[in-house]
This record gives C-alpha cells, sequence and structure tokens, in this order.
C-alpha cells in the first residue's frame, strides 16, 4: 500500500474501516461512494466487503496512491469494481451508490474559547456533510473522538470507538445505517495477544445518554471505564450492568463490592488505603518496597511522571497508585489489575 504522510496520518486503523464495511453491508449497500477517500482505506475495506466504490479525493497525489492502493486489492478479489474520481467532493457527488461515507476535516486546530466551532470549520462543510449522509440509502460520517457533541444531530446514530484502550474516533450513521432505538454507542476493539486472548468487539448501546448512577463509598473493586463509554455519556448504564456506584458524582470511576467481568472497563482490586499526603505516602510505598509504580489519576490536580520522581521508589515490588476523590476526601489507593 502507498502512503504520503498526511494521508497515513488521517487514514483509518484496519479494524476501525473494517467496521464502517460492516455496517454499511448489514444494511444492505451494495455500493458505496466514499467522498474523501484519501489513501483509501476505507475503500479498501468497502471492496473486501463486496460493494463497488466510487472514491474521490481532491488531492491529485493523493488520489493516484488510492487508485494504487483499489487496484492492488481489486486484483486479489474476484469482480471488485472501483472508481478513484479526482475532484471535489461536493461538486463531485455520489453519483447512484446506495451509500456514502465521509471523512470531514478541521480547517483550523481549534478555536479554544474564542468562538464555537460551527458548520463551516469543517472541509467539506458539516451542513454538506450530513446533508449527503442524509441524502443517501445508508450514510456515515467519521469525526474525532472529541466532536461536539451539540453538533451531533439527532437522527444520527453516534458511535464512539477504542482500540486497546486508546479512543480512536467517533462515527455517525443515517439512514439504514442506524439502528432502530439506538442513539450512543460505545464500541470496545481488543486486538487480541497471547495473554489477552482473540480479537473482539463489543458494544455498549443505549437509545441516549444514560443517567449517572449514585454516588457510593469506596468498595473491594474499582472500576476504569473505557474511554468510549466515558465519551458515549453510558457510564451509567455501564454502572448499573455491574451492580456499582460513582466513586464521586463528577468523577469517572466505579466502585463495587463485586467483581464482574466486562470489557468496558479495566478493574482493581483494592488492596489498601495510602496516606494522601506526599510525604506520608512515600513513607508507605518504602515500606511496601514497591520500586514500580503504575500512577492513575482522575479528579486530582497530579502530574503521575513528577511524583514518580519525588517519590524515589527503590524496592522488588510492583503496584498500582490509584489517586483520586470520593464525596468526602483525596484518595490514595493502592490496587492490583484484575
Amino acid at each position: 500500500m502507498l502512503f504520503t504522510p498526511a494521508g497515513l496520518e488521517q487514514a483509518s486503523r484496519l479494524a476501525v474501516a473494517e467496521l464502517h464495511a460492516t455496517r454499511f453491508a448489514t444494511a444492505g449497500a451494495a455500493s458505496v461512494a466514499d467522498l474523501g477517500c484519501g489513501l483509501g482505506a476505507e475503500s479498501l475495506a468497502f471492496l473486501r466487503a463486496g460493494m463497488r466504490v466510487r472514491a474521490v479525493e481532491i488531492d491529485a497525489l493523493t488520489a493516484e496512491f488510492a487508485r494504487h492502493n483499489l487496484a492492488v486489492q481489486a486484483s486479489a478479489l474476484e469482480s471488485a469494481k472501483f472508481d478513484v474520481l479526482l475532484g471535489d467532493a461536493t461538486e463531485v457527488g455520489a453519483g447512484d451508490a446506495d451509500a456514502v461515507f465521509l471523512d470531514p476535516a478541521r480547517r483550523t486546530s481549534g478555536h479554544r474559547n474564542t468562538k464555537r466551532v460551527s458548520s463551516a470549520d469543517y472541509a467539506p462543510s458539516l451542513d454538506f456533510t450530513f446533508g449527503a449522509a442524509r441524502a443517501a440509502r445508508s450514510g456515515g460520517v467519521k469525526l474525532g473522538p472529541g466532536f461536539e457533541r451539540e453538533l451531533i444531530p439527532e437522527d444520527a446514530e453516534a458511535q464512539w470507538v477504542s482500540i486497546d484502550g486508546a479512543l480512536v474516533e467517533m462515527s455517525l450513521w443515517f439512514g439504514e445505517a442506524a439502528r432502530p432505538g439506538i442513539r450512543r454507542v460505545a464500541t470496545v476493539i481488543h486486538s487480541g495477544s497471547k495473554s489477552t486472548g482473540p480479537k473482539s468487539v463489543s458494544e455498549l448501546t443505549s437509545e441516549s445518554d444514560s443517567e449517572d448512577a449514585p454516588a457510593q463509598e469506596l468498595g473491594t473493586y474499582l472500576y476504569e471505564p473505557d474511554g468510549a463509554v466515558i465519551r458515549s455519556r453510558l457510564i451509567g448504564k455501564l454502572a448499573r450492568d455491574l451492580h456499582a456506584g460513582m466513586l464521586h458524582e463528577h468523577i469517572a470511576y466505579l466502585t463495587s463490592e463485586t467483581l464482574q467481568t466486562t470489557p468496558f472497563a479495566q478493574a482493581f482490586r483494592i488492596v489498601e488505603e495510602l496516606p494522601f499526603r506526599e510525604k506520608d505516602l512515600k513513607r508507605a510505598l518504602q515500606a511496601r518496597s514497591i520500586g514500580k509504580l503504575e500512577i492513575k489519576k482522575r479528579g486530582v490536580d497530579v502530574d503521575p511522571a513528577a511524583l514518580r520522581t519525588r517519590l524515589r521508589l527503590k524496592g522488588e515490588n510492583s503496584a498500582t497508585l490509584i489517586l483520586t476523590r470520593s464525596a468526602s476526601k483525596h484518595l490514595a489507593l493502592l490496587a492490583e489489575r484484575c
């Protein structure tokens, strides 16, 4: 496969491109227009799924690379059909394709607090992007995982995707690609290894943002929800599935007296509570001969790397330290992964 530096940075991971292709195939799409195809990562997945591909790219060099990449893939498949068209997606359009896929790019690095993000901050604009996705029988839009929630259309299914704990994208699905009764989805992909087992894809779904679970006292176990669960605002649903509560109403940690197996969160067993004050914490870790320490934190103003340096750890033991808050106090929790 041929790459350009910019194209490689923007290309979808293979597992995510396969998700997109599966979504359209499940919706019954026989052809798809990839408007803004880049190097063709999505288009390759669409070809492998048996769909005819109309790929549109505005940059001449990138379009040539996409044409090469698709030709190589097509040569290994029977009856694979594709076209790569050079031009502006807003002018070339989707043709007669059943499905449309778009990947609009942010024009700027962000406005911070200067003004709200608008449709025109994307290329193609969000107005065009959402309109094209709605006009097709099935529509899909790939966006960054931090996409502004107030801009999510009410008629779209919003899906946040993580791979091995890294949040990689948010996608919107329209028409027949959107599933009835589902508006929020957290999709968690584990790529698989000898230690973790085979690849898995798990979904947590809801018809809307879920209400957070009530806060409760620290239990024997603490759960760190996956980023896809947090961004999709399904922490409350996950908490109820785990028979858990929030450790703090504004912090994304869950706690319970019982251990439940879930792909949507990392579970920790709380070994003991240590002093939060740094001087006392350092003394407690030294007394336990902890020389290797994983530091996790939420809801507290701590730089883990700087803290680790100041602790001057020595010893043969390893542990996980979780720094956070409950409703009543700051917590330093010595824990082990489950």
